[in-house]
C-alpha cells in the first residue's frame, strides 16, 4: 500500500526567490511559480525545449473539492525542481497553458465544458478537448486505481500514459513527466521525418513529371537540359520542358513557365506539358494546339490570376527551317557557325495563356540553316541581378554571356551548366526564379 502523501509541505524556494508550490485545492488558480497568473495563452505555441538550463513546468488540470489528490515536490533529471501550475477547470487551464508548459497532468474525472460530472455517453471527451487545446504538449491522464483500461484508452486517443491517482509519489510523477515530454518529442519527430519523407516523394513524382525523358529516337539532333529550381523559395517551380518526335520526323519542342512556386504551379507545369505532347502526337501544332493548352489552364488552375508563358518549335525533318510560336515567352537563341549568337525574331508573339480569352498566336517560320544551336530557356535565366544593385542581366546580357562561352568552345550539357552558373555567380548567389534550359544541336 503506498504511503499516504500530505497535502501541503515545506516549499523550497526557486532561484529566483520565488516559492516552488505544491497542488493544494486551496486557490482558484494555484500557479506556484512560471509566468504570471494573467498571462496571455499561446495554446498553439511550440512548447519550450528542455535542455540542461531549462526547468520542467506541470500544468495540472484537476477538480477535487475533497482534496484529496495532492502533487509531491518533484526534481527533475537534472536535480532542479520541477515546476507546479494548477487549474480547476479547462477555462482556468486555457489561460496557463503558456508556450513554457512541457507537460500537463489531467484527471480524466473532470467533467468536460458545458457537460455534467454525472455524463457519461464518453468519457474521454475532456481528454480529447485538452488534446485539441494542446496538440503539442505531452499529456498525463490521471486514473482511478486499478482503471487501467481507462488508463489505456486515453493512451489511444493521444495521451503519453497514465497514473494511478492513489499511486501518486514524487518520484513516480517526476519520472512520467520526463518520459511524456520525451516521448512527444520523439512522435513530433518521427512525424516530421515522415512527412519529410512524403514531400520528398511527391516532389520526385512532380520532377519526374516536369523533366521527361526525351522522344527523339530516328533524330539526328542532339539534345540537353538543365532545370535548376529557385531553391530560396520552393523546392519546386512551374517550369517544364518537352521534346518529341513525330512519325513524319518533326522534331517539336517546348518550354513554359507557370506563374509562381512550389507544388501546385509544379504540377499545373506537369499537366500543361503531359497534355502538349499528347496534342503534339495527335497532329496539332501552333495555334490550334496553343488555345488548346490555354482550355486545359482554364480549367485545371486553381484561380483565374493564373497563367503560363510558353514557347513552342517545330523543326522540319530536314532540319533547315522551323515553326515558331511564343506565348508571352522569351525567344529562343540560336548560334551559327560564323555568325554571332542572335535571338530569333519574337514580334507578333501572342499573350501569355489564361490572360485572354480567345487570344491568337501566330506561327512564324524561321530559316535555321545547315548547322545551328538552338537554345529555349525560361526568364529566371535572364532575370537575375548583376551583382549588388538592381540591375538585372536581361536578354542581351545573356546573348553575350553565351557569346563568350561559345568562343571557348562549349557546347551541348558544358554550355548549359557554364552558362547557369555563371548567371546565379553574378546574382550573388541562388536565383529566386527557376532556371530551365532546353538545348538542341544539328551537325552536318
Amino acid at each position: 500500500m503506498p504511503v499516504p502523501i500530505p497535502r501541503q509541505r515545506a516549499i523550497p524556494a526557486t532561484e529566483s526567490g520565488q516559492a516552488q508550490g505544491a497542488f493544494s485545492p486551496g486557490g482558484p488558480s494555484g500557479e506556484a511559480t512560471g509566468g504570471p497568473a494573467g498571462a496571455v495563452p499561446a495554446p498553439h505555441a511550440a512548447t519550450t525545449p528542455v535542455d540542461s538550463t531549462t526547468n520542467l513546468t506541470l500544468l495540472v488540470i484537476e477538480d477535487d473539492p475533497a482534496g484529496s489528490l495532492s502533487v509531491p515536490e518533484m526534481l527533475d533529471a537534472a536535480g532542479k525542481p520541477i515546476r507546479i501550475r494548477t487549474a480547476r477547470n479547462l477555462t482556468e487551464a486555457e489561460r496557463l497553458l503558456t508556450d513554457d508548459v512541457h507537460c500537463i497532468l489531467l484527471d480524466l474525472a473532470l467533467p468536460a465544458p458545458g457537460r455534467a460530472a454525472t455524463e457519461s455517453d464518453d468519457e474521454l471527451t475532456t481528454l480529447k478537448h485538452v488534446l485539441r487545446l494542446a496538440p503539442r504538449h505531452a499529456v498525463l491522464a490521471l486514473t482511478a486505481s486499478g482503471d487501467a483500461e481507462r488508463g489505456a484508452e486515453a493512451v489511444r486517443v493521444g495521451a503519453q500514459d497514465y497514473l494511478f491517482r492513489d499511486e501518486l509519489d514524487g518520484r513516480l510523477l517526476s519520472r512520467a513527466i520526463r518520459y511524456a515530454v520525451e516521448r512527444k518529442r520523439s512522435d513530433k519527430a518521427e512525424r516530421r521525418l515522415t512527412e519529410s519523407r512524403l514531400r520528398a516523394q511527391e516532389n520526385a513524382r512532380l520532377e519526374r513529371g516536369l523533366l521527361p525523358t526525351p522522344l527523339l529516337e530516328g533524330s539526328s539532333l542532339r539534345f540537353a537540359a538543365r532545370y535548376r529550381p529557385g531553391r530560396s523559395r520552393a523546392l519546386l517551380g512551374g517550369d517544364f520542358y518537352d521534346t518529341v518526335r513525330t512519325p513524319d520526323g518533326t522534331v517539336h519542342a517546348m518550354i513554359g513557365d507557370v506563374c509562381g512556386h512550389g507544388p501546385d504551379e509544379a504540377a499545373l507545369g506537369v499537366e500543361l506539358r503531359i497534355a502538349w505532347r499528347a496534342l503534339t502526337f495527335a497532329g496539332l501544332c501552333g495555334d490550334e494546339l496553343l488555345s488548346t493548352l490555354q482550355q486545359v489552364l482554364e480549367h485545371e488552375r486553381e484561380n483565374d490570376e493564373i497563367f503560363a508563358t510558353l514557347c513552342t518549335v517545330d523543326i522540319a525533318p530536314d532540319g533547315r527551317r522551323a515553326g515558331l510560336c511564343l506565348a508571352g515567352h522569351p525567344s529562343p537563341l540560336i548560334s551559327r557557325p560564323g555568325r554571332p549568337a542572335e535571338l530569333l525574331p519574337y514580334e507578333n508573339g501572342g499573350p501569355a495563356l489564361g490572360l485572354l480569352p480567345g487570344a491568337r498566336w501566330p506561327r512564324r517560320q524561321v530559316e535555321l540553316g545547315g548547322e545551328w544551336s538552338l537554345m529555349l530557356y525560361t526568364d529566371g535565366l535572364i532575370e537575375g541581378h548583376i551583382g549588388e544593385g538592381k540591375e538585372r542581366l536581361g536578354q542581351d546580357g545573356m546573348v553575350d554571356l553565351v557569346r563568350r562561352r561559345l568562343a571557348q568552345g562549349l557546347a551541348g550539357e558544358e554550355l548549359l551548366r557554364a552558362t547557369v552558373n555563371e548567371v546565379r555567380d553574378l546574382n550573388g548567389g541562388e536565383l529566386t526564379d527557376d532556371v530551365a534550359v532546353l538545348l538542341l544541336d544539328r551537325t552536318p
